[in-house]
């Protein structure tokens, strides 16, 4: 009896001490990280990555696009909207669940 809840405390512990210590290895490495240069290659990576950032916004769109990408770029517009129907194509859609799944989401729920 006893050894069954020695060996119950010791797992409890075991997996507390596994937890603690995942996550002490987790924020170790993000400090470290910090701490740390980056290498060269990620540091150009990351520098072509903000150059090109400020250069879109400045150009308000994609970088160094010419007429003819322009130019396809409409003609594939409406195409699509041939073929899908009305709307703004270069937008996100925005969805509204209502009918069915606002049904099915308070029936789970009671």
């Amino acid at each position: 009896m006893i050894l069954q809840q020695i060996l119950r405390l010791s797992s409890l512990f075991h997996s507390a001490v596994a937890t603690h210590v995942r996550r002490n290895i987790g924020l170790s490495a993000i400090v470290f990280n910090k701490a740390k240069e980056l290498d060269p290659v990620q540091k150009l990576f990351l520098d072509k990555i903000r150059e090109y950032n400020t250069k879109s916004k400045q150009a308000g769109g994609p970088v160094d696009a010419g007429p003819d990408f322009q130019k396809d770029m409409n003609e594939s517009l409406a195409r699509l909207q041939r073929a899908y129907g009305e709307g703004d194509l270069t937008k996100f859609p925005e969805f509204k669940f209502e009918g069915e799944l606002t049904i099915l989401l308070n029936s789970n729920c009671k």
